[in-house]
């Protein structure tokens, strides 16, 4: 018997394993919600995207945390301090559990007053995960994608925010600067999080689920693996189980 098919057998007998987050990357909330339907208790985390933050998203937010699941609003703020820091106030007020800025140290710094005081948990985007080296230089960047990872964290630790979003290729050496800084509550996100065997799709600096676990990541954003399956729920729980001992 298959490890798949040994899953398909089994009922949940634990709570869900919310280092992993389900990435909710369609174009409506009713999809959203039909999606969330058929992973039913196999995740208990979702990511709501750009694609549906003008579709309803906050509304799909407030219904998922009525359910009692956890909410990652993947937005990257990037504005004045002002308006970053409001915004940021405003989104703390939806009760939702992480929110990403851009990794730029005043929006990181204003994102971290917005928060202040409520159970918002604030990410810095550090470099995304569909950039090569080349797109970086042509994008003006002279660093590397791991030395400008790095810089970024920095930042972000200086920032005084919850933790970043990097590749799991950049994951050690995050945790290692966050060790450093006395920071072992620093989370680590990592999308690019591919089951071995799995199209990389868009992603170029993607790994396997325990790869990034054992580099450092503490959650992992996993989407069409799971939400393109013919089985979502499978899906997910069959990625659980080989992260179970992790």
């Amino acid at each position: 018997m298959t490890q798949t098919e040994t899953v398909r057998d089994q009922a949940p007998n634990r709570a869900p394993d919310e280092r992993i987050i389900c990435a909710l990357d369609v174009p409506t909330t009713a999809e959203a919600a039909a999606l969330v339907e058929r992973v039913q208790d196999a995740v208990g985390f979702y990511k709501i995207g750009l694609q549906l933050f003008a579709a309803g998203g906050m509304d799909l937010a407030r219904d998922l945390k009525a359910d009692g699941r956890k909410v990652f609003l993947d937005w990257k703020l990037h504005d004045i301090g002002a308006t970053v820091e409001k915004a940021a106030a405003n989104l703390a007020a939806a009760g939702c559990d992480l929110l990403t800025v851009h990794a730029r140290p005043q929006v990181m710094a204003a994102a971290a007053r917005g928060v202040a005081g409520s159970g918002l948990k604030v990410l810095g985007v550090t470099v995304l995960t569909s950039l090569t080296a080349e797109d970086l230089i042509a994008d003006d960047h002279s660093l590397s994608p791991a030395d400008l990872v790095e810089r970024r964290v920095r930042q972000a630790l200086d920032a005084g925010i919850d933790g970043v979003v990097a590749s799991p290729h950049e994951a050690a050496r995050v945790k290692a600067l966050a060790v450093e800084a006395g920071r072992d509550d620093f989370l680590i996100v990592t999308p690019g999080v591919r089951p071995e065997g799995a199209a990389l799709d868009d992603q170029a600096r993607a790994a396997t689920p325990e790869a990034a676990l054992r580099a450092g990541a503490t959650h992992l954003v996993i989407g069409r693996p799971i939400t393109a399956a013919a089985d979502p729920r499978q899906a997910a729980l069959v990625i659980a189980e080989t992260i179970a001992l992790i």
